[in-house]
C-alpha cells in the first residue's frame, strides 16, 4: 500500500492511539547520511532536467545523473517522510511530506532548505481565521497550533518558479506567490467545511483541480480565487490528478476508479480498469498515461482513453511512482529503493 492508502488508514485507525506518544523532533533533524538509503522507501520521483530527483522516508532524497543507473544521497535538513516533488526547470524544485515539511531547492536537489513546517502552517491559518473572522474555521484553527506539526502536506503545484499551492491532511492549503518564501492559507477559499483530507492537485493555467477523501473534486477557474465542489461517479477517496494538454482531467483513487472529463469537470465517463487496487499516482508522460497501483502494479491508459491495462513488469520490488529518464527509460522507485526498468518496458508509447 503507497503512503497515502496508509495514511487514510492511519488518520482514523492508529493517529488517537499516538497522542500521548512522545514525540520524535523530525523538523530539527537532518535525514541521516547512509548507504542504506538507497534501499530506502521511497514515495516520488521526477526528472530535472536530465536528472531524477526521487524522495521518500525519513527525509531520503536520492539522486541520479546517469538515467538512474546509479544513486547518491543529497543534504537534507529534516528527517520527516517526503511524500511528493517537483521541479519547474532543471534547478528550481520542491518536496512536501510529513510534519507540514516544504522543502525548496535551487542547485537541482544537491541541496534543500525548509521553507514551511506544520506549526508555521497552523499559525499561518489561525491569522487567516481571525482576519476574516470567520467563526466556522476557529475551533479547528486554534487546535491545529495546538496540535503542532503533526499534519502532512501530501501534494503540490508550482506554475513557475513563484507561484505555488501545496494540500495535504485536514484540507490544509497553502499557496505562495514568491517561491515560497512566504505562504497564505487558502483553505477558507474551499468548499471543504468538514475539512476532508486532500490527497492530489493539478492545473493548468487558470484551471485549478483538487481531490481528495469521500469523492471530494473541487475546481477553480479563476486561478484559485474561487473554487466549486463537483460531483464524481464515485464516493470514495481519491489519490491522483492529471490534466491532458488538451484539458481533459483524470482522477483516480480508491478500488482502482479511474474517471476522465471532458468538460472540465462538470461529467465524467469511466476509464475501466480490470483490476479493482486503489490507484496512488498517475503521471502524464507525452501522451501516455501510466498509473500505479496499493500493489505496486504499472498500467498504461489506452489511446482512446476507454480503459487501462496492466503491464508486465521486471521481477523487483513493488513500484509506488514511475517517470521517464533523459535517455527514455522508464524508472520508478518502490519500498526499496529506485528501480530502472527492462529495456521492454520502454516500448509502452
Amino acid at each position: 500500500m503507497n503512503v497515502k492508502g496508509w495514511l487514510a488508514l492511519w488518520l482514523v485507525v492508529v493517529a488517537p492511539m499516538l497522542v500521548a506518544a512522545p514525540a520524535v523532533d523530525v523538523l530539527g533533524r537532518p535525514a541521516m547520511q547512509s548507504s542504506q538509503s538507497l534501499h530506502a522507501v521511497l514515495q516520488g520521483i521526477v526528472r530535472a532536467g536530465d536528472r531524477l530527483v526521487a524522495v521518500g522516508e525519513r527525509g531520503t532524497v536520492l539522486l541520479s545523473d546517469d538515467n538512474g543507473a546509479t544513486w547518491r544521497q543529497a543534504v537534507v535538513p529534516v528527517s520527516s517522510s517526503l511524500v511528493a516533488v517537483q521541479f519547474v526547470d532543471e534547478k528550481l524544485g520542491w518536496a512536501v511530506g510529513h510534519a507540514g515539511v516544504v522543502l525548496h531547492t535551487v542547485d537541482g536537489g544537491d541541496s534543500w532548505t525548509l521553507q514551511l513546517d506544520g506549526r508555521r502552517a497552523a499559525a499561518l491559518e489561525l491569522s487567516s481565521v481571525l482576519a476574516t473572522g470567520d467563526e466556522s474555521r476557529l475551533a479547528a484553527a486554534k487546535q491545529g497550533v495546538v496540535d503542532g506539526a503533526d499534519k502532512p502536506l501530501l501534494a503540490l503545484s508550482f506554475s513557475d518558479a513563484h507561484n505555488g499551492l501545496v494540500v495535504g491532511a485536514y484540507g490544509m492549503v497553502m499557496h505562495t506567490t514568491d517561491g515560497g518564501a512566504t505562504w497564505s492559507s487558502w483553505a477558507g477559499r474551499l468548499p471543504n467545511p468538514r475539512g476532508l483530507h486532500l490527497y492530489a492537485i493539478a492545473q493548468q493555467g487558470t484551471h485549478l483541480y483538487l481531490a481528495g477523501e469521500q469523492g471530494l473534486f473541487m475546481r477553480s477557474q479563476d486561478g484559485g480565487e474561487h473554487f466549486k465542489a463537483l460531483s464524481t461517479p464515485y464516493e470514495g477517496s481519491y489519490f491522483s490528478l492529471a490534466v491532458q494538454a488538451d484539458g481533459a482531467v483524470l482522477v483516480a483513487g480508491l478500488r482502482g476508479k479511474v474517471f476522465r472529463s471532458v468538460d472540465l469537470g462538470q461529467s465524467f465517463h469511466t476509464v475501466a480498469n480490470p483490476l479493482p487496487i486503489s490507484i496512488n499516482d498517475m503521471r502524464l508522460l507525452g501522451n501516455q498515461l501510466l498509473l500505479v497501483n496499493q500493489a505496486g502494479g504499472l498500467l498504461q491508459a489506452s489511446s482512446d482513453w476507454s480503459h487501462v491495462t496492466p503491464l508486465a513488469l521486471p521481477p523487483g520490488p513493488p513500484l509506488t511512482a514511475v517517470t521517464r529518464a533523459a535517455d527514455g527509460a522508464l524508472v520508478g522507485v518502490s519500498f526499496a529503493g529506485p528501480i530502472r526498468l527492462a529495456s521492454s518496458m520502454n516500448a509502452a508509447e
